[in-house]
């Protein structure tokens, strides 16, 4: 019990370098509930707070639930890189399936993050049984194609099968069809759209913030976090980080810009 204490402190000190305390929190006082309402973990420190353990200062703002969908542009389908909303929310999502670490799952259910996994079947593998695991705790499963192919340039058909054929795998593990697909290396083009709408996707979703080695970095645009923003988060990275680490240290950024993280499927 000793070691489990040690090193959930350890983790929780090394995240917690940059993440700026945010405003004080009502919920954040000894004996205080969490904002989001999450239990400690088995294995957890007595009173312990959930959000500490992974190097919060403060439990995330719950993230407000849209009135309605925004209206979405775009033919056949629209393609994404933030959400038009002014809900003080961004997306986070995770590509491929190749980092499959438990204790990313006990963070999506400690933390109730509502994250969305964009799955590639060739790289899952035997892995599938992971993402049940994170789905049952709240994560949505999307399609990143069978292959991982660049699909722009491809011939129709070829793009057709990459996308219904993960659509069809997708459904027979989890009885689902995902309605969000993310071309892989976020390259596309209109035999993409076609093919997606025609395999039954509602949006191509791509990213306007990306977290790869614990820095984000911004392709475009201003080089801060915004309402609606989508951020991808790399499977690995370069500098040894885990998955669980970088997204904590994401998790501060967004903190830290008066943000929280809303759930993608709510707004699409």
């Amino acid at each position: 019990m000793r070691t489990r204490v040690a090193v959930a402190a350890a983790l929780a000190a090394l995240l917690l370098t940059g993440c700026a305390r945010t405003a004080a929190d009502p919920t954040d006082r000894p004996g205080g509930t969490g904002a989001q309402g999450v239990r400690p973990l088995a294995g957890s420190a007595a009173g312990e707070r959930p959000y500490a353990r992974w190097g919060l200062r403060a439990p995330l703002a719950p993230a407000p639930r849209p009135a309605a969908r925004p209206a979405l542009a775009g033919t056949p389908l629209p393609v994404l890189r933030r959400v038009p909303t002014r809900d003080k929310v961004v997306f986070l999502t995770y590509d491929d399936g190749a980092e499959q670490d438990e204790r990313f799952v006990d963070m999506v259910r400690a933390l109730r993050l509502p994250v969305s996994m964009f799955l590639t079947d060739s790289v899952v593998g035997p892995g599938y049984g992971h993402f049940a695991r994170l789905r049952s705790v709240g994560a949505s499963i999307q399609n990143h194609t069978l292959d991982h192919p660049a699909l722009r340039g491809l011939p129709y058909a070829g793009q057709r099968a990459e996308i219904c054929g993960q659509q069809d795998k997708l459904k027979s593990r989890f009885g689902l069809r995902p309605s969000l697909l993310r071309p892989p290396y976020g390259t596309y083009d209109d035999t993409t759209l076609r093919a997606a709408a025609d395999c039954g996707l509602a949006a191509v979703v791509l990213w306007r913030a990306s977290m790869e080695d614990g820095d984000l970095t911004y392709p475009r645009g201003e080089r801060r976090l915004a309402p609606g923003d989508i951020v991808s988060v790399a499977s690995r990275g370069a500098t040894g980080l885990t998955l669980v680490e970088r997204t904590a240290r994401l998790l501060c950024e967004i903190q830290g810009a008066g943000l929280t993280v809303g759930r993608l499927e709510d707004y699409v």
